[in-house]
């Protein structure tokens, strides 16, 4: 095995990290969060009673409307780990959301059949 094919600890990155951040939950008691979710801070207020660092990097980039996807991306944590996170500071009224629009399943299927018809 060539030298550059060994990982050592740094090179791995942080592989138990997102799992105590979440003390190993794996999914978020918010149901209707989804990738397009837009997530805001209740108020301008950042401070935090306790909690892991990763909450309050949230309530920062969450001063205006942001979704759930570019919240896990600018933090450079899995989405899953972002979802816990942010459906907690929901919980404890830090921030409130709004779901995405998602359009009838009859409708999607009428603008794809659309679509393929003006191929």
């Amino acid at each position: 095995m060539a030298e550059e094919d060994t990982w050592v600890d740094d090179d791995a990155g942080p592989l138990v990290r997102p799992y105590t951040v979440t003390r190993g939950r794996t999914r978020s008691n918010q149901s209707e969060l989804e990738l397009i979710t837009l997530v805001m801070a209740a108020s301008s207020d950042l401070r935090l009673r306790g909690g892991e660092p990763e909450y309050a990097n949230i309530l920062r980039l969450c001063q205006t409307p942001v979704s759930v996807a570019e919240i896990a991306a600018r933090l450079e944590l899995p989405v899953g780990v972002v979802k816990v996170l942010v459906s907690d500071l929901i919980e404890q009224r830090y921030l409130v959301y709004r779901a995405g629009a998602t359009p009838d399943d009859g409708d999607v299927l009428h603008a794809v059949l659309d679509g393929i018809r003006r191929l």
